[in-house]
């Protein structure tokens, strides 16, 4: 790779990261072509990415970004996987493949902006998905609104049942 490759690559780079909030930094050392492809493929297949890059040239392309938060987990053979969206979705997936492909390791994620420890992953990913987590927030908003009938009718109905007590 000569010198202009390398600077458009660390300038294409930087934009990524500039973009990313959440992302995770995989050790693939081990890991076999055939299973570097289905993880790819995987990892597509939810609307992520998945990166092979080299330390030095993700070291520069971090500077001035959220990643840059992740520079002394730069080492050895590193991949980078992100969701634009559901990082919760991408950190499952992740663990599953770590179960099935033990090559895979994690060394550290950013979520939300925040250095998350490899060992902290797997709570991440036991967390429910980005749909539930709307779902229950959608029905939590929609219950006052749900009760304010009954509890409208209330002293009606119970001036109804006092009468009717009186009346026996």
């Amino acid at each position: 790779m000569n010198r202009t490759e390398k600077q458009q690559a660390v300038g294409s780079l930087h934009e990524r990261f500039q973009e990313i909030n959440s992302l995770f930094l995989i050790n693939y050392s081990g890991l076999k072509v055939v299973d570097a492809t289905e993880l790819r493929k995987k990892i597509k297949d939810i609307s992520g990415t998945y990166l092979v890059v080299k330390n030095t040239l993700a070291l520069r392309a971090a500077k001035d970004t959220r990643v840059e938060q992740l520079g002394a987990h730069f080492q050895g053979p590193t991949a980078i996987a992100y969701h634009p969206q559901d990082v919760v979705a991408l950190a499952k997936l992740l663990t599953e493949v770590t179960k099935t492909m033990p090559a895979v390791q994690f060394k550290a994620a950013l979520v939300d902006g925040r250095v998350v420890p490899a060992s902290e992953i797997h709570t991440i990913a036991s967390m429910p998905s980005r749909e539930v987590l709307l779902a229950t927030l959608l029905s939590l908003l929609k219950a006052p609104l749900q009760r304010l009938p009954g509890l409208l009718t209330a002293p009606l109905r119970d001036l109804a049942l006092m009468l009717r007590q009186i009346q026996k």
